[in-house]
């Protein structure tokens, strides 16, 4: 009896072990977190191209979209080298800043970015990021050329930030950037002291991506958990006012993710805005598209595929590259993809 009660105990602890190994590597599968993109998976790599519908103004019926990189580790960031020669990314599982030239070309930018997420380039040629380190410490900061290389804001109101997510960076080098908690605020160059004039200007959770409109009047802004792009009036001391809904998310949800009824986790993330005024907006229907008005224009498809293996290379960022700006890339978990546009990227800011 004593026997066989201890081949019982045996046979619970090697179902134990075996359950513990099985949701480790299905956590592991899923990856990154908010924002933070997935290494490599086992598995068929994405298809090499699709097909994206017709949205006037905005892209021709049945253009390319082209995978241009696979696999990399981890995604977020994207933003256009200032001559138009590529795009740079954080490789979020390497600590990298990583670049992709227009022939696909990769190699590496900044070798050690701290756990960069959202990029973007002021006036004076700095890279400025979100850095989230997992030493903790996160902060705003110039991080290329390495002679520029400052903290710009460590803190607001004393308090650390959490989960630093994504940046937009003024014409006049102003900074709105989010994190789980809100929107905050920087002024152009920082402060005297790190965290010396970063505030909070709009207390939400869950925000992603941010851009301003071409004549920075007003700041738009995803939810993560909302049905809407959310829109703000900027005022002349940087301060947020009038948030309004701008356009509903025409987004669905990750199979088995969440309930498909409603806007919970619509997967919406990084933004980007065109000449015209347009906003584009990566979420789980790849890449939504509005009116300066707010109007839902149509969707590109980018990273969409595989359903039905629980396969997604949905995008998490976006931004316009080339000499023309009329390529728009995207960064989604282990894949890179891009598809040339009639529309043109802002040619008054880096993003």
């Amino acid at each position: 009896m004593r026997r066989r009660a201890g081949c019982l105990q045996i046979f619970a602890m090697l179902v134990m072990v075996a359950m513990v190994s099985v949701i480790a590597n299905a956590q592991e599968g899923r990856g990154g977190g908010r924002g933070g993109g997935r290494g490599a998976e086992a598995g068929p790599p994405p298809p090499k191209e699709g097909v994206a519908p017709a949205i006037p103004g905005v892209v021709a019926g049945g253009a390319r979209i082209e995978l241009v990189a696979y696999p990399v580790q981890g995604t977020e960031g994207p933003v256009r080298l200032l001559d138009g020669s590529g795009v740079l990314w954080t490789e979020r599982n390497v600590f990298h800043i990583s670049k992709i030239d227009l022939n696909g070309n990769r190699s590496t930018f900044v070798e050690s970015a701290e756990g960069a997420n959202g990029l973007g380039w002021d006036s004076k040629g700095r890279l400025i990021a979100v850095l989230r380190p997992r030493s903790g410490g996160e902060r705003v900061a110039a991080i290329y050329p390495p002679a520029s290389l400052a903290t710009l804001a460590d803190n607001v109101d004393g308090k650390p930030f959490n989960a630093l997510n994504d940046l937009v960076v003024s014409t006049r080098d102003d900074i709105y950037f989010t994190d789980t908690q809100g929107i905050y605020f920087l002024r152009a160059g920082g402060g005297a002291k790190p965290g010396g004039t970063a505030k909070k200007v709009a207390d939400f959770k869950n925000m992603n991506g941010v851009t301003l409109s071409k004549d920075e009047k007003t700041l738009y802004a995803n939810h993560k958990d909302g049905e809407y792009v959310l829109a703000f009036d900027v005022q002349p001391d940087g301060t947020l006012k009038n948030q309004r809904n701008f356009g509903k998310y025409k987004s669905i949800t990750i199979p088995g993710h969440a309930d498909p009824k409603i806007a919970e986790d619509n997967g919406a993330d990084g933004m980007a805005i065109d000449e015209d005024g347009r906003i584009y907006t990566a979420t789980n229907a790849g890449v939504e598209v509005f009116s300066p008005k707010g109007e839902f224009l149509g969707a590109i498809p980018i990273g969409l595929w595989g359903a039905e293996q629980n396969r997604l290379e949905k995008p998490q960022n976006l931004t316009f590259a080339g000499p023309d700006r009329k390529w728009l890339y995207t960064v989604g978990s282990n894949a890179i993809y891009r598809v040339q546009l009639l529309a043109q990227g802002l040619k008054s800011r880096g993003k």
